[in-house]
């Protein structure tokens, strides 16, 4: 019982460094936690959970700083077994069926309008892919990928921005079989050497009518990745319903 107490702590404090990070860009420390959480633990206790992490090499530290970031392996461990899917706001649904309101008079027409959708509700890149369509990608947020603080050399940019433009890499990873409703890929795991410091969500799309696709959402590792999520479920099942 003891140890499935202390366990489900550590799963907290990463919880914790891995939204704090995301939304902050910044090291979390102990103290952070402490005073901004009400743990019923100890700053020692943090430090030493903190430590431990670091020792399982789910979060790392930047040599500069006493906090801790996490690391692949910490995003991927949160990703299966932390994350707890959001539900997107009413406000954001409105938002989005206001976009079809008008309808969509092709395939075409609809795939544009979900990358744009998504794009604005991520503030990440969007990238819908047409099954049959092998050069036919559909990209919107392209700007977004300047404004990540991770992402501010500019050789990493070029090399973001080339993998967008070249396109059939990318177009074979977002492709590929899923493994789950939505799949994540994050960093090595890509497997594709110009964006290995990113992350991306990848969901599939059903038409009745015609040809049904991927869309995947691509974005930094410090990728927020419960509303990514929610993001795609949602877009995924409306554009489906769209092209029925």
């Amino acid at each position: 019982m003891r140890d499935l107490i202390y366990r489900q702590r550590k799963d907290l404090v990463l919880t914790i460094v891995v939204r704090e990070y995301t939304k902050t860009n910044n090291p979390v420390s102990s103290g952070h936690i402490a005073s901004g959480y009400r743990l019923d633990l100890s700053p020692a206790t943090i430090r030493h959970i903190l430590a431990e992490l670091e020792d399982q090499g789910l979060l790392t530290h930047p040599h500069t700083s006493a906090g801790r970031v996490p690391t692949q392996d910490g995003y991927r461990y949160y990703v299966d077994n932390l994350m707890k899917e959001i539900q997107i706001l009413e406000d954001e649904k409105l938002r989005i069926n206001r976009e079809y309101e008008q309808g969509v008079r092709d395939l075409e027409e609809a795939v544009e309008k979900t990358s744009q959708v998504i794009s604005d509700l991520t503030h990440y890149t969007s990238i819908i892919s047409v099954d049959g369509r092998s050069d036919k990608m559909f990209c919107r947020g392209t700007s977004y990928i300047v404004s990540y603080p991770e992402s501010q050399d500019l050789n990493t940019i070029r090399n973001i921005l080339a993998a967008l433009e070249q396109k059939q890499q990318l177009l074979d990873l977002i492709n590929r079989d899923l493994e789950h409703k939505i799949t994540i890929y994050i960093g090595h795991e890509i497997a594709c050497s110009h964006i290995e410091g990113c992350s991306l969500a990848v969901s599939s799309y059903s038409s009745s009518k015609g040809p049904g696709g991927r869309i995947a959402v691509l974005g930094p590792t410090r990728m927020d990745y419960p509303k990514v999520v929610s993001a795609l479920d949602y877009c995924s099942k409306l554009m489906s319903e769209i092209l029925s």
